[in-house]
């Protein structure tokens, strides 16, 4: 199993580590995918302070999907926030709504606004997710 290529790769800003999630996020892959962001994140160790998954190409997710992006959350170093980027109208977007996972975890429409120094709120369908949520 492989993240989707950027074409920009490898170019994520200081402090930054992102990765493309997979077309599909259900009970098939969702576990295998933990231990690989697991190891971006421990790559990465000390220098990260966000942790961007790009849902963009994600064209369906279960709870499943859900599942992973908070255990990710939870497993992030102290120092470390997670932001989720998804497509507004997407059906990523859709599930994390419903699922109540967005006002604990920033979603962005697009990934250069998840990659803005000081991006303090996140926007999308419903007004978008507060703050920075606390890991």
């Amino acid at each position: 199993m492989t993240f989707l290529p950027r074409p920009c790769e490898p170019c994520d800003p200081p402090g930054y580590a992102v990765l493309a999630l997979p077309q599909e996020i259900d009970f098939c892959n969702a576990a295998g995918l933990l231990p690989l962001i697991m190891t971006a994140v421990d790559h990465h160790a000390s220098g990260l302070r966000f942790l961007v998954l790009d849902l963009s190409g994600t064209r369906f997710m279960d709870s499943q999907g859900v599942r992973l992006l908070d255990e990710v959350r939870r497993r992030l170093p102290g120092h470390a926030r997670l932001r989720v980027v998804a497509a507004p109208h997407g059906v990523a977007s859709r599930v994390l709504e419903l699922s109540g996972l967005r006002r604990d975890v920033p979603v962005y429409d697009d990934l250069a606004e998840a990659l803005r120094e000081e991006s303090g709120t996140a926007t999308g369908p419903g007004g978008g997710a507060g703050g920075e949520a606390a890991a």
